[in-house]
């Protein structure tokens, strides 16, 4: 426990800001100052970052850290509130940090616009008290998890897809982390992100919040937090339950602790981190750009999209064939298997879980589209509508 006599003191005006925390026994003053001397670093300025954000600016925690490396896009804003139509084409970090400074002026905001990875990870997660996950990838979430459990940092995990959302607290000092729960990634393309799945622009908030309260209980030592539960929320029914989880003591990261360094995330989760043996490899990609010269040299390419209709009716390029995912196997006999075909979703995920069903089936001349629609807009044609 730290000495109240070197915890910052609040000012005149902080006092009359948090007053409704200091009438709190568990807070009081002294609570208070520790959370101006405490610190979170928050992974995603999205939709769980967002109101995690907002709500640990306006308690007062003393410093937020803010990784993002992405640019506020219209589709943002139906869950992150952060950001927004003004901000529409700015850095999320820099959309973030304005807001967070008018909830709160005396919160100081750190951001980093960079891509998390193993090179930087551990520089930019030290020295923060806590860290809130707001990613919405697997690479990230086994590569934070990993980072807080060598800093001995604890790590307030979020996940959300469609109506349902899950939260925990990871690497403490007796609590699991994450590969206890998780000890392998899925199948790549096998679990949709939400910009595939969808998502209940309401959801975030939940679990957002249920994060940031999980990160001042951390920091204010009181209450008790769900290291060893995993909360499940279900918000289409309105039901929570909670699972009781147990640190793992074959877990490379927090019980045998072979894991000593971070590793390669991407190829820790990649197309052959599954139980089958890897088969998609980067020759069986073709980047946007590749693509529009080969059309525009004649190529005579089958196109497949494996989005579902209302994605297809956004958004589409000229002369592809819609084939959902899920209807795939049904629709293979009417494919031309000696074709030279490119297969593409929204992001690259769906569709290369397709081309990997095709070549099993004897497809051999199947590639996927890097990036998806979205990245042949950003690439190729601006005309196409991102979403």
């Amino acid at each position: 426990m730290l000495l109240t006599e070197s915890l910052p003191e609040l000012s005149r005006d902080e006092v009359v800001r948090y007053q409704r925390h200091l009438v709190l026994p568990e807070v009081g003053p002294d609570g208070q100052r520790r959370l101006k001397q405490g610190s979170v670093l928050l992974i995603g300025a999205g939709g769980l970052g967002s109101p995690a954000a907002l709500y640990l600016a306006a308690a007062g925690v003393g410093t937020l850290g803010l990784v993002d490396f992405d640019a506020v896009d219209p589709s943002n804003l139906q869950r992150q509130i952060l950001h927004g139509t003004t901000d529409i084409g700015r850095a999320k970090t820099d959309s973030a940090r304005d807001r967070l400074r008018e909830i709160n002026p005396h919160v100081a905001v750190e951001t980093h616009e960079t891509r998390l990875h193993s090179g930087n990870a551990l520089e930019i997660l030290d020295g923060y008290d806590v860290v809130i996950d707001g990613s919405d990838n697997f690479q990230t979430r086994y590569l934070v998890n990993d980072a807080c459990v060598l800093l001995a940092t604890p790590c307030v995990y979020g996940s959300i897809i469609r109506f349902e959302g899950q939260a925990s607290v990871f690497a403490t000092r007796e609590g699991p982390c994450y590969r206890c729960l998780f000890r392998e990634p899925p199948p790549a393309g096998l679990v949709p992100n939400c910009a595939e799945g969808g998502v209940l622009g309401i959801l975030p908030g939940i679990v957002g919040v249920i994060q940031a309260t999980e990160a001042i209980k951390l920091l204010l030592g009181v209450g008790e937090t769900l290291a060893g539960r995993l909360l499940l929320v279900d918000a289409l029914r309105m039901r929570f339950r909670t699972i009781a989880l147990r640190r793992d003591p074959d877990c490379p990261a927090c019980g045998t602790r072979e894991i000593t360094q971070l590793i390669d995330y991407e190829a820790f989760c990649g197309p052959g981190s599954g139980p089958e043996p890897p088969r998609s490899t980067a020759s069986d990609e073709i980047t946007p750009r590749e693509l529009a010269e080969l059309l525009a040299r004649g190529g005579e390419i089958d196109l497949l999209d494996v989005r579902e209709p209302y994605e297809w009716d956004i958004a589409r390029i000229a002369g592809a064939r819609l084939t959902p995912l899920s209807d795939l196997p049904e629709a293979m006999p009417e494919l031309a298997p000696e074709r030279e075909m490119v297969v593409y979703c929204h992001h690259g995920s769906r569709s290369a879980a397709a081309a990997e069903m095709l070549r099993r089936a004897g497809f051999r001349n199947v590639r996927n589209l890097a990036g998806g629609i979205a990245r042949w807009s950003h690439e190729v044609d601006p005309s196409i509508p991102r979403y």
